[in-house]
């Protein structure tokens, strides 16, 4: 058993912590006095009694079976216990949490780790309020730690529950199934040839621009690239993913601009890394539901800047043809610009049920966005072909705007991503939409990841997705090239990428 805890300690910690925001303010009631952890495929229970213990020492000291444990294991109990409720938390914890009480993001986590996590005593409650002045508590009395945390939460005992856990992992692996399957059927496309995968290395002049907007109080940092050879007089925009910047993404950039085409990378102010440190400083929230209009809006800004002649000044654009790339909420970003429609419907229906069989990491944030879903249809005639690598998408769309889209779309999906798994985000919402008879596909990346499909300024390897993205931009915006989506010849040796729409 010690083993088994040693392997699981940081999860236990995590989902301890995590969970914990679920509790309700409840006046002067007493702390948790016992934190029960249940291991039914095991068939063991552990039960620690906390009332008064400061330090692993005293714990032990005050469970009279971990002292026998500890005594046969060599001390294995106490270094667990140290690693698992005494270690201390990161500093910034406390601030982070404060910013984040009573936010969508967090209610909707807070949501998910109720099915784990079961606090006896208290009613739930997702806004992290009582989480959050125990924190400070803690902190404020020298005990940052989850001990010190759980001595300061009201309530009388709090069960942590592995089988819940292990549903999780299940839905998970049923969330990936149809992905799988449809990738064995299918045929991986021929491998780029490498003049192609590597004709980002040059070819390319990089500068950074700041760019004002009416719907922002800052102003956009865009990066962007523009061909050293011949233009070919087309725009590309790539938007980034939440918490992300557009140096995650610029392989694309230079692979594109040394094809041709000029490209934007902006920079997201309400969503991007900054605004991540800023939230672990605790100077900010959460990104608002608002960030929901405002990405698709900060990119037909820029097309207006280049039609009005303010950006890019001097050169020829067809701005009436323009292509957007995105990853991730990016990827969500460009399905907007795209035509699709965003409605509140499913995500009023399905955000309350943990249990719900689709449910994935995604939805934490979809979630977020109900308040704002029903104006985030932003549609950009300009847009003619958009690429959406692993969009969030289920919740938010309404999946009968499909047909009116005025973009084609290349809807890309890893089979091995947890964050955006490929069955309820991409499989299952183009099936009933007759993808390939209005032009649009689904190509599935087989074992790629959410994080190993980008393609970061500073990476070594070729970018895996660059010559299937350049492809279908070649295609969709009818520029003259040997290299086009419908030619094959831009897949990848090391993930292997499958066009499954027709078997959709």
């Amino acid at each position: 058993m010690i083993h088994f805890f040693d392997r699981c300690i940081d999860g236990v910690r995590a989902a301890a912590l995590a969970s914990l925001l679920s509790l309700s303010l409840a006046g002067s009631v007493a702390a948790i006095e016992r934190l029960e952890i249940e291991l039914p495929l095991l068939d063991v229970n552990v039960s620690l009694k906390l009332k008064g213990a400061r330090t692993t020492a005293e714990l032990i000291e005050a469970n009279p079976d971990l002292q026998e444990l500890d005594q046969a294991g060599d001390g294995s109990v106490s270094r667990l216990l140290a690693q698992f409720l005494t270690a201390p938390l990161p500093e910034r914890t406390s601030s982070v949490l404060e910013q984040s009480v009573g936010h969508p993001l967090l209610e909707q986590a807070l949501l998910a780790a109720s099915d784990l996590v079961k606090v006896k005593g208290l009613p739930a409650d997702t806004s992290g309020r009582v989480l959050s002045d125990a924190l400070q508590a803690a902190y404020r009395d020298g005990e940052p730690n989850l001990l010190g945390l759980l001595r300061r939460v009201p309530g009388e005992s709090l069960t942590i529950d592995f089988q819940a856990l292990a549903y999780y992992a299940k839905r998970l692996q049923a969330n990936q199934d149809d992905a799988r399957a449809l990738v064995k059927q299918g045929t991986a496309t021929a491998a780029a040839p490498k003049s192609l995968a590597e004709s980002g290395s040059e070819g390319w002049t990089r500068s950074e621009i700041r760019f004002s907007v009416s719907h922002r109080p800052e102003p956009l940092d865009i990066t962007v690239l523009t061909p050293q050879r011949t233009s070919n007089g087309k725009l590309v925009v790539i938007s980034h993913g939440l918490w992300d910047e557009p140096s995650s993404f610029e392989g694309w950039g230079r692979l594109l601009a040394a094809n041709g085409y000029t490209v934007f990378l902006p920079d997201h102010p309400g969503s991007d890394a900054k605004q991540q440190k800023q939230l672990f400083d605790g100077a900010s929230a959460p990104p608002s539901s608002e960030e929901l209009r405002f990405r698709p809006l900060d990119v037909s800004a820029l097309l207006d800047g280049v039609e009005a002649g303010t950006l890019l000044k001097g050169q020829q654009i067809a701005i009436d043809a323009v292509a957007v790339v995105g990853h991730s909420w990016g990827a969500t970003t460009a399905l907007q610009l795209g035509g699709l429609q965003t409605t509140s419907r499913k995500l009023k229906t399905r955000c309350q049920d943990p249990r719900d069989p689709d449910r994935n990491l995604s939805w934490v944030l979809q979630c977020s966005w109900l308040s704002g879903a029903d104006q985030g249809s932003l549609a950009d005639p300009r847009v003619k072909a958009a690429i959406a690598v692993s969009p969030p998408m289920r919740l938010l769309f309404d999946e009968s705007s499909g047909p009116s889209l005025q973009a084609k779309v290349l809807l890309v999906s890893g089979t091995k991503d947890w964050v955006v798994p490929s069955d309820p985000e991409a499989v299952v919402p183009l099936k009933g939409g007759k993808p390939l008879a209005n032009g649009h596909r689904l190509v599935l990346a087989s074992g790629g990841s959410h994080f190993n499909l980008w393609a970061p300024a500073d990476q070594k390897e070729s970018p895996i997705l660059g010559p299937m993205i350049l492809a279908w931009i070649n295609q969709q915006l009818a520029v003259p090239s040997p290299y086009t989506f419908s030619g094959g010849g831009w897949g990848n040796t090391t993930v292997p990428l499958v066009d499954v729409t027709g078997q959709l």
